[in-house]
């Protein structure tokens, strides 16, 4: 344990320093973490090994530092400030994310009606592409200091988007594994991994809060703040290790949760002050989550990837993109947000990884050469879709006017 976590450190600080050169050559620094989870992960160098990342200690630690990388979702979401704009997210949030669940569907229906696969293969793609993974955006955001329509629309809809994500996918798996002689996901589960991150986050966001208020001194609140968020995050592993027995609660959500509601009963300016405090840890936590989202990527597969992970990554473009457009134009969004919103949601790997993973295991027990197709298929498009994505997602934020000085 204690090699593992030198090894983690050591690769933390070549992220830095690879995003630092991959800055100067006006590229978005995430990149160049991504790439070190890629080149020192279990694939290639294999400074960070698969015993590693599938290790107990490895896990909870990711699962932390993800609660600590969802404040920064949280403290945007300040109710009063979006409460004209409430509808118009929730109308854009579904449009994209079911407008890019039936086109991908409606892709794979057609090309594996011609390569003789089972039709219902074409919902499992569909399922897994509809989520947007918010922790490569949130790293453009907090690097490139970006601000206006575009950045207050992306942040909460990142959040609404996952939890359609989840109940849209397992709702899927459990449907097909059903009918298949698996065994589904039952829809108290599926409930229960939507509301316990905002019940949790949410409950430890009030006691927090009532504490901050009551203290004088900044640094107080700052230890204060840290706190709670421990003792949300210990609280979802508790969860997932007594009731769940695996990590199934979204982390990220619990620190959105926490921080938005910390957010809306802490004066602003106090929680402004205790936010700069938090800085370096935020900072820490984005590089870290997203080292580890580059760590389970096999570059080999980008060699074998065929007709399939051109057709997803094509898919779910045109359907985040076109989604996304239309959800905007329903709501009468702002046209910066109509034009430039739905580039910034191409990014997903991590949670495209997750959902790979379960979908893999659900078909491997009565369809093993399909759980090949997902498997392939997904993670060579994960390599392919992010590198291009984090760019795409960049040059929306600048072309859209909001990228503030670094």
């Amino acid at each position: 344990m204690v090699i593992g976590i030198l090894r983690i450190f050591a690769i933390l600080c070549v992220a830095s320093i690879c995003g630092k050169f991959v800055s100067r050559v006006k590229l978005p620094a995430i990149l160049g973490w991504l790439i070190t989870g890629i080149v020192f992960g279990p694939y290639l160098a294999g400074v960070v090994t698969l015993e590693i990342t599938n290790s107990v200690w490895y896990k909870i630690l990711i699962k932390i530092f993800e609660c600590f990388a969802g404040v920064m979702i949280g403290r945007e979401i300040i109710f009063k400030k979006i409460a004209k704009s409430g509808k118009q997210i929730t109308g854009i949030t579904f449009a994209q994310s079911l407008g890019t669940f039936l086109f991908v569907n409606a892709a794979f229906a057609v090309v594996f009606l011609l390569a003789q696969v089972p039709l219902y293969l074409a919902f499992v793609f569909g399922g897994i592409a509809l989520a947007t993974a918010p922790a490569p955006a949130l790293s453009i955001v907090n690097e490139y200091h970006t601000s206006g329509p575009v950045t207050k629309t992306l942040l909460p809809l990142a959040a609404v988007d996952d939890v359609i994500g989840v109940v849209v996918f397992f709702t899927v798996i459990s449907v097909i594994s059903g009918t298949h002689g698996g065994t589904g996901v039952s829809p108290l589960a599926i409930v229960g991994m939507v509301v316990l991150p905002f019940i949790i986050g949410i409950a430890f966001g009030f006691l927090a809060a009532a504490l901050i208020k009551a203290a004088k001194k900044n640094e107080i609140r700052f230890c204060l703040l840290l706190l709670f968020l421990l003792l949300s995050a210990a609280c979802g592993l508790l969860i997932d290790y007594y009731v769940f027995h695996s990590f199934t609660i979204n982390y990220l959500l619990i620190g959105m949760a926490f921080s938005a509601t910390t957010a809306n009963l802490v004066p602003e300016r106090e929680f402004e002050e205790t936010l700069k405090l938090y800085s370096p840890i935020l900072n820490l936590s984005l590089v870290l989550v997203i080292v580890n989202l580059g760590m389970p990527l096999d570059y080999r597969l980008i060699a074998g990837a065929g007709i399939f992970t051109a057709v997803y990554i094509l898919s779910r473009a045109i359907g985040k993109i076109g989604g996304a457009y239309l959800g905007e134009k329903l709501t009468k969004a702002p046209p910066v947000v109509t034009k430039y919103l739905g580039f910034t949601l191409l990014p997903h790997s991590g949670v495209s990884l997750v959902f790979t993973g379960i979908a893999t295991t659900t078909l491997s027990a009565f369809a093993p050469s399909l759980a090949t197709i997902v498997s392939g298929a997904i993670v060579a498009a994960a390599i392919i879709n992010e590198i291009i994505a984090v760019i795409v997602a960049k040059y929306a934020f600048k072309w859209a006017g909001e990228i503030g000085k670094p």
